[in-house]
């Protein structure tokens, strides 16, 4: 089976110079984990991952604590370290060279791809462009029959 055979052909994406408060709304509202960025010709250029975003906002808990912070300071240094990165662009976090896949691509190697180097959600590109994703919902899918 191919992954053009189950891949997503309408793929969550965001453009690379889109912000944090942007990439927030759109990770929130479309319920992914990772967001396809793309160039304004549409090219593909990488990954945004929810997790970079969270990661990139969030304090040092160890720190904070043995600083003496409460964990109500340590929220609140969070929610401020997130205001301050809202307007910033995305382009310092993006993942650049990610695993990506063709269209005529094996599923199997994908799905071992995915397990084996834990990635929710892969690219699928043909010629520079963003064809789809394949995520683990669309192989569970393709495999066990959903």
């Amino acid at each position: 089976m191919k992954i053009s055979d189950v891949m997503n052909s309408a793929p969550t994406t965001i453009r690379r110079g889109a912000t944090f408060h942007e990439a927030a709304i759109l990770v929130s509202r479309s319920q992914t984990s990772d967001l396809m960025v793309v160039d304004d010709d549409g090219m593909f250029v990488g990954v945004l991952s929810e997790g970079d975003l969270i990661r990139t906002a969030l304090p040092d808990y160890d720190d904070l604590v043995r600083d003496g912070a409460s964990l109500g300071g340590a929220w609140k240094v969070f929610l401020e370290k997130g205001a301050e990165l809202a307007q910033q662009p995305i382009a310092a976090i993006l993942i650049t060279a990610p695993l990506a896949f063709g269209p005529g691509d094996e599923l199997l190697k994908a799905a071992s791809a995915m397990i084996n180097k834990q990635i929710r959600v892969l690219p699928v590109v043909d010629d520079g462009r963003l064809v789809g994703t394949i995520s683990r919902g669309d192989l569970c899918r393709a495999v066990l029959g959903g």
